[in-house]
């Protein structure tokens, strides 16, 4: 049988707690939501690329895409600069692009400005092009703004990673 090895001072790499417990922490645990997501803009910075199967980004507020996603974004306001990138689905209240997506874009409101590359197609229900905007998809307009509110709640989106039917973003029945 193992047993561990005694010692009568500081082990390297692990802090001396003299035979005490360890303190516990106070405060939220670091697995929880924080308190404050209501507030402020995330960044996304252009040295930073985020990637990997069944990627979701969401932010409660607003998100500041300058980097690589290779993934789904889900926001109340997305913001894809004109060095940002997202080849996913984007979905938020308010969605303005500057750089590039491919990939489905769902919001109440989106906006491609003169320098935006969009591949994909777009729901909305105010929709605003650029002259210079490049646009290679399908438009729909949708008349209930409810059908395309984001959805920020990770729990939820986790379910409907198992059973895509449930899913929002899950194409319409048309049979």
């Amino acid at each position: 049988m193992f047993e561990p090895k005694r010692s009568s001072g500081p082990q390297p790499g692990l802090p001396h707690t003299n035979g005490t417990a360890p303190a516990a922490r106070q405060g939220p645990s670091a697995f929880e939501p924080s308190a404050n997501a209501a507030t402020g803009t995330s960044v996304i910075g252009t040295d930073l690329t985020i990637l990997g199967d069944h990627i979701t980004i969401i932010s409660k507020n607003k998100l500041q895409v300058d980097g690589d996603v290779r993934g789904n974004v889900h926001g109340k306001q997305v913001l894809i600069t004109e060095e940002g990138s997202v080849v996913g689905m984007v979905s938020a209240e308010t969605i303005e692009v500057r750089g590039g997506v491919r990939g489905g874009i769902r919001a109440v409101s989106v906006k491609l400005q003169a320098t935006a590359q969009v591949q994909g197609d777009i729901a909305h229900q105010k929709l605003a092009i650029a002259e210079g905007a490049e646009f290679d998809g399908s438009i729909r307009r949708v008349k209930d703004a409810k059908e395309l509110m984001p959805e920020l709640d990770p729990d939820v989106i986790e379910r409907t990673r198992h059973d895509p039917s449930s899913s929002p973003f899950a194409a319409p029945d048309l049979n």
